[in-house]
């Protein structure tokens, strides 16, 4: 791929959101708030100072809390930005939703493109609430045409709160390195029992097969993990299998 190719190398004039605020033009090049928060480099300017931090982190999840409150039964579905529409995943993404919305439950995804539009847009499709956690990114514009309930963070685990706490369970897509992430996060607070009964659920047996595979033969045979750990996935193929999983498992979902 090409730097032209490359979605970290957008347009000077492509926009951008920031939480709630919207970058266009050369506003959009200022650097994330994330990187502000984590970077050594320390700047006199109150607002990069860490006391004014806390006070938007605080804002942040005031406005995650307030928005999603009521949200009710909901599943929390993530997967991969770059997934073309009409493409495998992105169908499979699709039919996720719409299986989701005819079940009752909210759809909550990144509310970025690819399958998490996917996924947003079968659940509106079937007349179901489409729910969005944007966040501040390089190369995203903000969320997609199919969310209904939108909320943008500056801050990565502030909007990774709010996909646990109002969300029933996990599907997960075939993705990158985000995916990963929300996957292995997810599997982490359930082993720790920092949330209860919440099912996680991997769709595609040939992409997540290799993964399952390593963590079986290097982690479980060095000790790393139990076998325990193990159950804590299910991996199908078929769309209507991973809901029905879903709501099976989350019937006794308890948050702490």
């Amino acid at each position: 791929m090409s730097i032209s190719d490359d979605p970290r190398h957008l347009p000077a004039d492509q926009p951008r959101k920031r939480g709630p605020v919207e970058l266009r033009r050369g506003a959009a090049l200022t650097p994330q708030s994330d990187r502000f928060l984590l970077d050594t480099a320390d700047s006199t300017h109150f607002t990069h100072t860490d006391p004014w931090r806390v006070l938007r982190i605080q804002s942040e999840f005031v406005e995650g809390f307030g928005t999603l409150s009521e949200l009710g039964p909901a599943v929390s579905v993530f997967g991969s930005a770059r997934s073309v529409p009409g493409s495998r995943y992105y169908k499979l993404g699709e039919e996720v939703g719409r299986l989701l919305a005819v079940a009752g439950l909210a759809v909550i995804t990144g509310g970025g493109p690819g399958s998490m539009e996917a996924a947003n847009k079968g659940a509106v499709g079937a007349d179901g609430l489409s729910v969005g956690l944007g966040i501040e990114l390089p190369f995203e514009t903000g969320l997609n045409e199919w969310v209904d309930l939108g909320v943008n963070f500056r801050y990565f685990f502030v909007r990774k709160t709010m996909f646990v706490k109002y969300a029933q369970g996990f599907i997960v897509l075939p993705g990158g390195f985000g995916t990963l992430d929300e996957l292995f996060e997810a599997m982490t607070l359930v082993q720790t029992q920092k949330v209860t009964s919440f099912p996680i659920v991997l769709i595609g047996t040939e992409f997540w097969n290799p993964l399952l595979g390593w963590i079986r033969e290097t982690l479980l045979a060095e000790g790393m993990v139990g076998e325990a750990d193990l159950e804590l996935l299910h991996v199908v193929d078929d769309p209507a299998e991973a809901v029905r999983l879903m709501i099976a498992d989350s019937a006794g979902h308890v948050s702490p």
